[in-house]
């Protein structure tokens, strides 16, 4: 095997300070030395990189059983779900109580576990015949071995104000038992105190309820402090501004010893950070706030705090999760977060436990039965709302159905409540040596440039996301793959944005009528969806059009380091400064907000799981003046860098990739990203030639060489790979990847991370 590419080499070393519960690396790569010295001097390209093995171990996660409860299943009481939305074939009312799924559990420590469900059917006005309960609940595992897989419901508790403490009216006001419903509150998470009582997080105040070990009452809701309500709290005042949107409030809540933190899920209104969740600190002791608080930054500002989980002194798990599902699910996933530390950004900081959209299934339970239940399990629910670290170390997560709503896992039927039960194994952290880079995500599969797209490239095993950066007018690095944005985004459909349309030239092309990032806002940008850019190529990207936000780089950043990949590594970065010249001449340069952004995030570091390229040479060595991060210079098979061509420089790519023009790029870059047919150029009739000395003489000079693009279609591949005439059929890409390995590239990109991966191992 060939040595590591330098920039494998430093996203390994990185990970002894990126991954959760990961040991530090027993050895460090070699230094990256100071690559201003000029060719020869890196001590980590291709004659010098330093294999490493593999080093250090990771935690993965492995599923080892599975629990259902079907979602049609019925409990005694009452009718429920007469108001409740149709779908999937049902309808209601229901001749019984529905359990739509669980959004918060505590474990007995005897195999059966308490499990609360929510308001019932999603809102206030349509949950008023929904009692809300608290049911004790045992699950027989499916462990792929043995075990039936269902979960059995030995008994419940009703909630209710039987002594008369709300000073509010209720649905069942005027009756003895006075049973709270689905309309009276939205319970959401759920601690159970020495004492045997339980404490609840509410959403429409949102409150803390404290209720005995039968369900009563004890005590007046405790509200927010600061005065901070939803719309359906029952207080708030004719007039009066709501802080918080409807069913954003306590979704998660944990325990430590006397004091409880509870976990606003969503934004408040007027906050600046739409990314921000508040941590409130709650003394059951003494029966009020204490006024500490903590902020957590979600990875999106859509995404929600959904559980919480006390896992140590000051450390919690939380669930959080975005409000897709199935193919279209991004964020599920468990972090750990340490109020005693925060980053740079002021943030308490978080570490990736698991992501709930890939962990092991090697015993293949239910392997087979829908979406997300196959080699890999993965809990694709929109829901995902309970984290549980169990007494034996293992980890249970489960689902809320929204009865009879979500249909994750086969189309057109509700899903079941779902419970699964994982281990967290340590296995050795890996590297193959070879860099998988998902080509503006994993675009062969979802709309490029979007987290969605970047999620979906971790999980197919890239080692690295490369997303290309553009400018804003307010000058916030966003990520699209031009600053022309007609082709990407809905932004035809939304005429509040039709006076920006105007044509341009950038880079000396042909004036092209759209509309441009530089011309917009991030807050307006943020009002567009993305689109598939190829739909004709890619129609099955089509179903995604829509639904996602155009990203920050700072979005990406953060996911990524708060990722790691298949081979339990930090994932590296791969960003694009697009059009660099022409952002200066606007006034919006590229080269200090990316770099400020790169330390705000940690990737500031010479070690740092980052690289940083660009079609242009002048800002690769502003760049090299101002970061320690790794550099590639793009090179393509014919024209020249723009901002050559703008100074009147006679030199092209051409003349670039010559043995002096290589000498040259090394002393300011750290490896090349060749275009695919520069290193292995095609025949006449299409078929694959013989390799050029490019590679051999960039590896002489110290750079390392990564070629793009790789796609599955036959339209971009050499004839020899092509499965039929069809250009957008699927040709053999493993086969085409292997015969540039073979011809000694140390990564490339692609659209099909997968198919990369595949050719890597």
């Amino acid at each position: 095997m060939r040595p590591p590419s330098l920039f494998r080499t430093a996203v390994v070393c990185a990970a002894a300070t990126s991954l959760v519960l990961v040991p530090a690396a027993v050895a460090s790569a070699g230094d990256r030395g100071d690559h201003r010295h000029g060719p020869g001097t890196h001590g980590h390209g291709h004659g010098h990189g330093h294999g490493h093995g593999s080093r250090g171990t990771h935690l993965e996660p492995t599923l080892v059983g599975r629990a259902t409860l079907s979602a049609d299943h019925l409990e005694e009481g009452p009718p429920s779900g007469a108001a409740a939305t149709p779908a999937n074939g049902r309808q209601g009312p229901w001749d019984g109580q529905v359990v739509p799924g669980f959004s918060a559990m505590v474990e007995n420590g005897d195999g059966t576990f308490w499990a609360q469900p929510d308001n019932g059917f999603g809102a206030k006005g349509n949950s008023a015949d929904f009692l809300l309960r608290n049911y004790l609940v045992r699950p027989h595992w499916d462990t792929g071995r043995r075990g039936p897989g269902d979960i059995e419901i030995l008994d419940h508790i009703e909630y209710n104000d039987a002594d008369d403490v709300l000073d509010f009216p209720i649905v069942n006001e005027d009756t003895d038992e006075r049973l709270l419903t689905g309309a009276d509150f939205d319970i959401e998470s759920l601690v159970r105190a020495a004492d045997g009582t339980f404490w609840v997080g509410d959403e429409f105040g949102p409150f803390l309820l404290h209720f005995d070990a039968d369900g009563t009452l004890l005590e007046k809701p405790f509200p927010m402090p600061g005065g901070h309500a939803s719309p359906q709290n029952p207080y708030l005042e004719p007039g009066e501004t709501p802080t918080l949107r409807a069913s954003r409030g306590f979704e998660a809540m944990a325990a430590n010893g006397r004091y409880l933190y509870p976990v606003v899920e969503g934004a408040y209104t007027d906050d600046a950070d739409q990314r921000r969740r508040e941590i409130h600190e709650f003394d059951t002791r003494r029966g009020e706030y204490t006024g500490r608080t903590w902020s957590y930054q979600a990875d999106q500002e859509t995404n929600l705090v959904a559980d919480a989980f006390a896992a140590g002194r000051g450390k919690f798990w939380f669930v959080e999760r975005d409000d897709f599902e199935g193919p279209a699910s991004v964020t599920k996933r468990v972090y750990e977060v340490d109020l005693h530390r925060t980053d740079a950004d002021g943030y308490v900081t978080k570490k990736l436990v698991l992501d709930a959209l890939r962990i092991e299934n090697p015993r293949g339970i239910d392997a087979g039965e829908g979406y997300g239940l196959g080699e890999t399990y993965a809990l694709p629910v929109q829901s995902f709302e309970t984290v549980l670290r169990l007494r034996d170390g293992r980890v249970l997560i489960a689902s809320d159905n929204n009865y009879p709503g979500n249909a994750a896992r086969v189309p057109g039927t509700p899903d079941d409540t779902e419970m699964a039960l994982i281990d967290l194994d340590r296995v050795r952290t890996r590297d193959d040596g070879v860099a998988v880079v998902g080509h503006r995500g994993a675009s062969g599969y979802r709309p490029e440039h979007t987290l969605a797209s970047y999620e979906t490239a971790i999980l197919q095993c890239a080692d690295y996301i490369e997303p290309d950066v553009v400018s804003t007018k307010d000058g916030v690095l966003v990520v699209r793959h031009e600053n022309e944005i007609s082709g990407t985004t809905d932004v035809a459909d939304h005429p509040e944005f039709a006076h920006l349309r105007e044509p341009k030239s950038i880079d000396g092309g042909p004036l092209v009528d759209g509309w441009y990032t530089e011309d917009f806002t991030l807050a307006e940008l943020r009002t567009l969806r993305a689109k598939e850019r190829l739909p004709g190529v890619r129609p099955q990207n089509t179903q995604f059009d829509g639904l996602y936000q155009i990203p920050t780089l700072d979005e990406v950043l953060d996911l990524a380091r708060n990722s790691r990949t298949c081979d339990g590594a930090p994932v590296g970065v791969y960003p694009e400064t697009k059009h660099p010249t022409y952002f200066d001449s606007e006034g919006l340069s590229l080269e200090e907000p990316l770099v400020a952004e790169l330390r705000r995030n940690g990737f500031d570091s010479r070690r740092a799981p980052v690289i940083v390229q660009s079609f242009e040479v002048g800002n690769l060595q502003e760049l090299d003046r101002m970061t320690d991060v790794p550099l590639a210079q793009l090179v393509s098979n014919s024209g020249a860098p723009w901002d050559f061509v703008a100074s009147g420089d006679p030199r092209t790519y051409a003349d670039m990739v010559t043995r002096s023009g290589l000498r040259e790029i090394a002393r300011y870059a750290d490896g090349i990203g060749a275009e695919k047919r520069l290193l292995i150029p095609w025949n006449a009739d299409g078929t694959l030639g013989e390799p050029t000395s490019v590679i051999r003489d960039a590896h002489r000079a110290g750079l390392d060489v990564h070629a793009w693009t790789f796609r599955r279609e036959n339209q971009f591949m050499p004839v020899d790979f092509r499965s039929s005439s069809d250009p957008n059929a699927v040709g053999d890409l493993v086969g085409e990847i292997r015969t540039y390995l073979d011809a000694g590239i140390d990564g490339y990109f692609t659209d099909n991370p997968d198919l990369g991966a595949q050719a890597a191992d």
